[in-house]
């Protein structure tokens, strides 16, 4: 009998069909942060998710996306946040950063499920903006906004900085608006939100596998892609084993205070007004700058309910704190480099480091400072 081992599940990668994220990569990226997980969880790694097949024991899941549905995600075994890495919402809409903003007027477009109580309770949390499900609507909310200032369009399953122009005029707008496909509209949304100046990005977040908790708050860096365009280039996080309180007891600049108060509010709204919601993976992206006026502004950007940029350097905290039992507080980050780089430091974690079929030669990697 002291020679049975008793399987107490597996950890899968699952590639949810036709939702993005299957560069290169970004497969390479899931993979790893799999297996990670695997360790943490002291269980074994099954690779990419069969459906059909008999594992031995529950199946706790990578997905490549936020999965949609809360019967999907019941058919795949994922019924709570111990079951899967990432979050379950009830519509696709509230997997991107269309719930943000609140419509431009009562009678507009939105899709069945639309939450009005949400963009009430984050109105404070969030920068100035509309989400548009209609053309005219978005050329309403851009009318609307651009009396102010500068306003940023952005399409809502664009990742990384990229799928947002600036637009100074209606001349601007209406050209911008040209360029987007009716489906679009109907389909996703498209938000348009006041552009700031001198912006620094925020992450604020929270992690939760087996027993850990880890709660985090640290500022992204942009860096240049294949193309030119500016585009994430990883994370630099400050990490606290424990919830939210936790960090809170960190001495914190008030900026940064700000920042995670704002992740809170937009982070409980969601729970409390998108019915049977849970994630166990949950970071904001918080945007911190100036308006058109030179008034400081900030707020919250977007939701990620899924495997993410910064997820390389939870991962790492983690790892650190499961080997230090008494470690209260650890630094982690993440570097994205496109092109040609110099070889990673020895005590990084390397995600990829190659030639992405889209993006070049890339390397992506995490570390940890105790």
């Amino acid at each position: 009998m002291g020679d049975l081992q008793v399987q107490r599940g597996v950890v899968a990668v699952y590639s949810d069909p036709g939702r993005g994220f299957a560069h290169r990569h970004e497969r390479a990226t899931r993979e790893v942060i799999a297996r990670q997980l695997a360790a943490v969880k002291g269980l074994e790694f099954a690779g990419e998710y069969q459906p059909g097949t008999c594992y031995r024991g529950p199946v706790y899941l990578v997905p490549s996306d936020t999965l949609v549905g809360l019967g999907a995600a019941a058919a795949l075994g994922v019924r709570g946040e111990h079951d899967l890495f990432g979050g379950v919402v009830p519509q696709a809409f509230v997997a991107t950063k269309a719930i943000t903003h609140p419509l431009v007027c009562a009678d507009a477009a939105a899709p069945p499920g639309w939450s009005p109580a949400f963009g009430h309770r984050v109105s404070g949390a969030v920068l100035s903006g509309f989400t548009a499900f209609a053309r005219a609507d978005a050329r309403r909310a851009g009318e609307r906004l651009l009396e102010r200032g500068p306003v940023r369009v952005k399409r809502v399953r664009a990742t990384g900085g990229r799928g947002q122009v600036v637009v100074s005029d209606m001349t601007a707008l209406e050209a911008t608006l040209d360029r987007v496909e009716a489906a679009t509209f109907s389909d996703d949304g498209l938000v348009l939100e006041e552009n700031l100046a001198a912006v620094t990005t925020y992450s604020v977040g929270q992690v939760r596998v087996a027993e850990l908790v880890a709660t985090y708050c640290g500022t992204q860096r942009l860096t240049q892609d294949s193309s030119g365009a500016a585009v994430y280039g990883g994370s630099e996080l400050f990490v606290a084993r424990g919830g939210f309180e936790a960090l809170a007891e960190l001495g914190l600049s008030d900026e940064t205070r700000l920042a995670v108060s704002q992740a809170q509010v937009y982070d409980t709204a969601a729970v409390e007004c998108f019915a049977g919601m849970f994630a166990s993976r949950r970071n904001y992206d918080v945007a911190q700058g100036s308006d058109a006026t030179g008034r400081p502004r900030c707020g919250v950007l977007e939701q990620s309910w899924r495997i993410g940029g910064a997820s390389g350097a939870e991962l790492a905290a983690l790892e650190a704190f499961r080997a230090e039992p008494a470690l209260r507080t650890v630094r982690a980050a993440t570097v994205e480099i496109y092109g040609e780089a110099a070889p990673p430091p020895p005590n990084a974690t390397v995600y990829f480091r190659g030639v992405d079929e889209l993006d070049g030669p890339m390397t992506k990697y995490a570390m940890v400072e105790l």
